[in-house]
């Protein structure tokens, strides 16, 4: 019994029902995370590895929170997210390798000497200067391409987006979006003429990449861009899909002329 006194202390000081101040509250999540890890079977069992995936997903979570502007959402779904971040910490505490005292030291530092013109004597007036700032910090921190630290677990879309972001703040880039239209024809002619399956699926990956390049001279993150899209996409489908089973007839009931004037009529609401 006398092992067990301490974990019940804890939960003990977790379930009390009292005001906390911020730090308590942080504290308790930490808390929690620890008394799980001990507690529940299925929290045991786990590792960083075996967490990874629901990271991820719960990230994408976040973002659906994000673009469907529910606030009261948002809020579980960053509460789920730093879930994971204290596993992730916890565990790393377990292994001896840093504590949540090691990243926010290393997170402080970071943000200090990355931001020379906020907190030195750098001077940057615009967006672009303070990219290029960052990305000459970063190999100035030992790495040997630029392109170091782009995850290979990124979707491809944003991965792209990534590693052109990069190369344009050293100055690889398009002079005008011009240029990238053109290359966009360009690519489009290159895949009408491609002969075989391989040469097509290359072409065709070449005509995305110069999209996502595209999209950099609009402004606009193609990961983002895509999801609205195919956001749009779905609700009009939905819209059709409630007309298609109003009417009591099959799909496959209904002609190409017929769905597409369902299709218009979607998209005019």
């Amino acid at each position: 019994m006398q092992e067990n006194r301490p974990i019940e202390q804890l939960k003990a000081a977790i379930t009390a029902k009292r005001e906390r101040t911020l730090q308590e509250q942080f504290e308790r999540v930490v808390s929690l995370v620890k008394v799980l890890r001990q507690e529940c079977p299925w929290d045991r069992k786990q590792t960083s590895h075996s967490l990874a995936h629901l990271l991820l997903e719960e990230s994408y979570e976040l973002v659906h929170a994000i673009d469907e502007g529910d606030e009261s959402e948002l809020k579980k779904e960053i509460g789920d997210l730093f879930l994971h971040l204290c596993f992730q910490v916890e565990l790393a505490g377990e292994r001896g390798t840093f504590s949540f005292g090691d990243v926010f030291d290393a997170l402080s530092h970071k943000l200090i000497s990355r931001h020379p013109h906020v907190f030195g004597d750098v001077v940057a007036e615009s967006e672009r200067e303070v990219v290029k700032n960052w990305e000459s910090l970063k190999m100035q921190e030992g790495r040997q391409s630029l392109l170091e630290g782009v995850p290979n677990t990124m979707s491809e879309l944003l991965r792209a987006y990534r590693v052109q972001k990069k190369v344009s703040g050293v100055g690889f880039d398009w002079p005008s979006d011009d240029g990238v239209l053109d290359k966009l024809a360009e690519e489009i002619s290159e895949l009408k003429h491609a002969a075989g399956k391989a040469e097509q699926e290359e072409e065709f990956g070449d005509l995305l990449f110069t999209i996502v390049n595209y999209s950099r001279f609009l402004g606009a993150n193609p990961e983002d861009a895509l999801r609205k899209a195919t956001n749009k996409f779905m609700a009009r489908f939905r819209a059709v899909e409630e007309k298609v089973h109003s009417s009591a007839r099959d799909w496959k009931e209904f002609s190409p002329e017929e769905l597409d004037a369902l299709w218009q009529e979607a998209k005019r609401c």
